[in-house]
């Protein structure tokens, strides 16, 4: 079938708990950030895969949740890495994750952004079930190619939300922003998301031979 698409099954469903214990997450979690961090911090690509992700719980859609497995996947495996080792060794061995430690951060803000270790687990769990669709590494290319640009016009500068004045959330000078922007722009995808597709597309492979 197209895609990686495969017949439903009733046990391929996505269980009613799983559902309503994400929604009671972003219940909470949706207000309390705009309280604290303002709405401007949804711009996240993270945070917006929060809604995403919750949305295709619900509709059981294969494609929105596996467009969020690329979003979530390797960002939220680098952030437990780099926040594990400044843990343990007080060193950021990739960055960006410096305001878990910062007690100028509010405790709740820095507890909740525990959902980065949250959101692959739930999300892998769902593709697992549902199946990857192939079609989301092109589908998420073009959000972020929509999301990036959009959080430069609309955000502040000193936030530095999605990196998009420079990288591991650190200001750059060495180019010109917008030349810096459309870089992280076409870089993002071939960073984050294609691994992860190679790696999903390996795995269906792998699965087929193994069911002859």
């Amino acid at each position: 079938m197209a895609h990686g698409a495969h017949r439903r099954l009733p046990q391929d469903r996505l269980p009613l708990w799983l559902k309503l214990a994400f929604t009671a997450w972003i219940l909470g979690w949706a207000p309390t950030f705009a309280m604290l961090l303002g709405t401007q911090n949804y711009f996240w690509l993270c945070n917006l895969a929060n809604f995403l992700i919750l949305v295709g719980l619900w509709r059981e859609n294969r494609l929105l949740l596996s467009m969020q497995w690329l979003a979530v996947a390797l960002v939220g495996s680098l952030w437990a890495v780099d926040v594990g080792t400044a843990w343990l060794t007080g060193v950021h061995p990739i960055g960006g994750t410096e305001y878990m430690f910062d007690p100028g951060q509010p405790p709740l803000t820095r507890m909740m952004s525990l959902y980065h270790l949250i959101l692959p687990p739930v999300t892998g769990f769902a593709i697992w079930r549902l199946g990857y669709d192939r079609r989301a590494l092109l589908w998420q290319t073009a959000l972020t190619w929509v999301v990036v640009p959009l959080t430069y016009v609309f955000t502040d500068p000193e936030r530095n939300i999605n990196w998009v004045h420079g990288p591991f959330g650190q200001p750059q000078e060495m180019l010109d922003p917008l030349l810096y922007l459309a870089g992280l722009t076409l870089l993002w995808p071939l960073a984050i998301y294609l691994p992860v597709h190679l790696l999903m597309i390996g795995l269906q492979h792998w699965r087929v031979r193994h069911r002859h």
